[in-house]
């Protein structure tokens, strides 16, 4: 925050927390392009991913059942 305020430089914020001016610099540029994500309501963010997750897993079972079934016509298991 302090480096998006721009009262001390870099170099200066650098020495004071024992980071590399360069990753402060990234910090600075993620955070004025992403602000509106690190300050929004995290609630929505859980649930997108919670979403997100459930897709995945949706996915996952599916591709498991093609292949459970795929392999019983292989071994002869289904009657």
């Amino acid at each position: 925050m302090e480096a998006l305020k721009g009262v001390k430089t870099s170099n200066q914020l650098a020495g004071e927390y024992a980071a590399h001016p360069v990753q402060i610099g990234m910090w600075k540029k993620r955070l004025s392009q992403n602000a509106h994500e690190v300050f929004s309501d995290g609630k929505k963010r859980a649930e997108n991913d919670q979403q997100e997750l459930i897709d995945r897993l949706y996915k996952v079972i599916g591709q498991r059942d093609v292949e459970i079934e795929w392999l019983k016509k292989k071994l002869h298991l289904e009657p």
